[in-house]
């Protein structure tokens, strides 16, 4: 009867793990600005005047493009050059050149922002709320492993508040369900075992605040 329970609670400890990871990687960091982007495509539709279904695709494929898919190739490709030690930089140091890299890309994409007019202002403060978090990010991880999706979860979450602010605009649904994810992830990643409770809530609030810093900055 007690193997059978230990039997029992093995195999529901490797199912709670499998979906911890699972959500881990749904809600990977590199796929939260594509999400927010598709996010307003939804709820703001008028933002994106003139242009066409086919063309908003692309324009959602141009963000998962360059915020999600060319740092993940430059992750790749430091892992394959002998720069870090694998793809998921469970070290500090592993983090560091990711952290610059992924500040480009965020960059570049507050740029790009600045000229479009035929997207959401509210991508502006977002992009610029990124950037600045991930500045801050590999700083502190000088101290403590942040958690990057500490970072991302808090940023997303921060951002939906300031949008629907910004629009003066109910989205009481939204944000419940950002609130719900955030605990989710973050309960995932301590299942997982990757971080400690300090280094997840302080990547929280740094993507919170640094979202407030861009709405501030930007607005």
């Amino acid at each position: 009867m007690a193997i059978q329970q230990q039997t029992y609670q093995q195999a529901n400890n490797s199912i709670v793990l499998i979906v911890a990871k699972a959500i881990s990687y749904i809600f990977h960091p590199l796929f939260i600005p594509t999400y927010i982007f598709w996010f307003l495509t939804i709820y703001f539709p008028f933002e994106f005047p003139g242009i066409t279904q086919k063309l908003l695709g692309l324009r959602i494929f141009s963000v998962f493009w360059m915020t999600a898919f060319f740092p993940a190739l430059s992750v790749f490709l430091l892992w394959r050059l002998k720069f870090i030690d694998n793809v998921f930089l469970r070290t500090q140091k592993e983090r560091i050149i990711p952290f610059f890299i992924t500040m480009f890309f965020y960059w570049w994409m507050y740029y790009l922002s600045r000229n479009f007019t035929d997207q959401p202002i509210a991508l502006k403060f977002f992009f610029f709320g990124i950037f600045i978090s991930t500045s801050v990010g590999v700083v502190i991880n000088n101290y403590i492993k942040i958690s990057l999706h500490g970072i991302a979860m808090g940023g997303a979450l921060m951002a939906i508040i300031l949008i629907s602010n910004y629009y003066q605009i109910n989205l009481s649904i939204p944000i419940c369900v950002a609130i719900m994810l955030t605990g989710m992830v973050a309960s995932s990643r301590f299942i997982a075992g990757n971080h400690t409770d300090a280094e997840m809530y302080i990547g929280i609030v740094v993507g919170i605040v640094c979202q407030l810093f861009g709405y501030w900055f930007v607005l």
